[in-house]
């Protein structure tokens, strides 16, 4: 048997790196750019894959929905705040995949075309990176935490999980106002409202975060939504912080019990 010349060896070692198969090469995780095309038009949005993702099964997946302040179209502001910034503090404790659109400026997320983007930009996220549907999760804060609600209505059976911070049902007139769209969906501020928006969640695992001295969504309304809840499903949760404001999300994204919680239920 010949052997190999020495001056061939390092050809060889390069030919067989050159040789290994894509799938052996470790997947891109952490924040991740991604476009969605939709009625003719391009939005970004962001999708967050736990350093240990694997397209080898199945994985949890959260839609997150931001605040007002993080409106645009640049598909980065709605990463500054809230669950993406839990989620860069600790990676390890959001074992999952997230979901980030972006509401436009001067748009809400409870009106129908933005509320198509966060289902459209979810829809694909799931498609590729190999989300669960049975194991899908809602979240949002402010803004966020009124479209929550809002998607938590119209799809009872879409998610399994719903945790919105310091959001609500009631809009303002100054709002109705601004957003015309909203008018058909809006709930007049009547205690009915509250026991119909329970009937829709139906039996929906929903866990409420809200600051008792936000100046911005008044408390009572999560209080009403809670109680309402609390009558119509099994699984409703309600934390308060006293003495904060409207920045709730920090604390509720920080609570230990929150991730197993969420992660515990199942469609």
């Amino acid at each position: 048997m010949r052997s190999t010349p020495s001056r061939f060896l390092p050809l060889l070692a390069a030919s067989l790196i050159l040789a290994s198969p894509a799938l052996a090469r470790k997947p891109q995780t952490g924040f991740l750019d991604r476009t969605l095309s939709l009625h003719g038009a391009v939005y970004k949005y962001q999708v967050f894959l736990p350093e240990n993702w694997s397209s080898r099964q199945k994985w949890p997946i959260i839609l997150f929905l931001h605040g007002a302040g993080e409106r645009g179209s640049d598909g980065l502001l709605q990463t500054q705040v809230g669950l993406p910034t839990a989620t860069r503090k600790d990676r390890s404790r959001f074992p999952t995949v997230i979901v980030m659109p972006q509401c436009l400026t001067d748009r809400w997320w409870p009106e129908p075309p933005m509320e198509e983007i966060a289902l459209a930009a979810l829809a694909a996220a799931t498609k590729e990176f190999r989300g669960d549907p049975l194991r899908t999760y809602l979240t949002g804060l402010s803004m966020g935490g009124f479209g929550s609600f809002a998607l938590a209505v119209k799809y009872p059976h879409k998610f399994a999980a719903v945790v919105p911070i310091c959001g609500g049902i009631i809009l303002s007139d100054h709002l109705l106002k601004e957003h015309p769209d909203l008018q058909q969906s809006a709930y007049p501020d009547d205690p009915k409202s509250y026991i119909e928006v329970a009937a829709k969640i139906g039996k929906t695992p929903i866990w409420i975060f809200h600051g008792a001295a936000d100046d911005i969504v008044p408390v009572e309304g999560s209080r009403r939504l809670f109680e309402a809840l609390k009558a119509a499903g099994d699984d409703v949760h309600y934390t308060e912080y006293p003495g904060v404001n409207h920045n709730s999300w920090d604390k509720a994204y920080a609570e230990p019990e929150l991730t197993p919680w969420l992660l515990s239920k199942s469609l």
